[in-house]
C-alpha cells in the first residue's frame, strides 16, 4: 500500500480545471514522487514525477510567470 499526503489543491481561473498536488510514497521501495492530478469535468489526468523533474518544471514555471507583463519583480 502506498502513502499519499495532500500538498495543495487549487482551481484554474480560466478553464476551471482543478489541480491537486500530492506526495506519493511507495511502500515497496520508499520512493517519493510528486503526484499531479488535473480534473477537467469528469476526466482526470494523473502523473507522478521525481524530485529532479519537479525542480526543473518548477523553475520553468516561475521563469515564465515572472516574464509576463504586469508581474512584480522577484525579490
Amino acid at each position: 500500500m502506498s502513502q499519499i499526503t495532500p500538498l495543495d489543491r487549487f482551481r484554474v481561473p480560466l478553464g476551471g480545471q482543478e489541480i491537486e498536488l500530492q506526495q506519493h510514497v511507495h511502500d515497496a521501495g520508499g520512493m517519493s514522487l510528486l503526484r499531479t492530478r488535473i480534473r477537467e469535468g469528469s476526466r482526470f489526468t494523473i502523473f507522478d514525477i521525481d524530485p529532479q523533474t519537479a525542480e526543473h518544471w518548477g523553475r520553468a514555471l516561475l521563469q515564465w510567470a515572472r516574464e509576463q507583463p504586469g508581474q512584480p519583480e522577484a525579490s
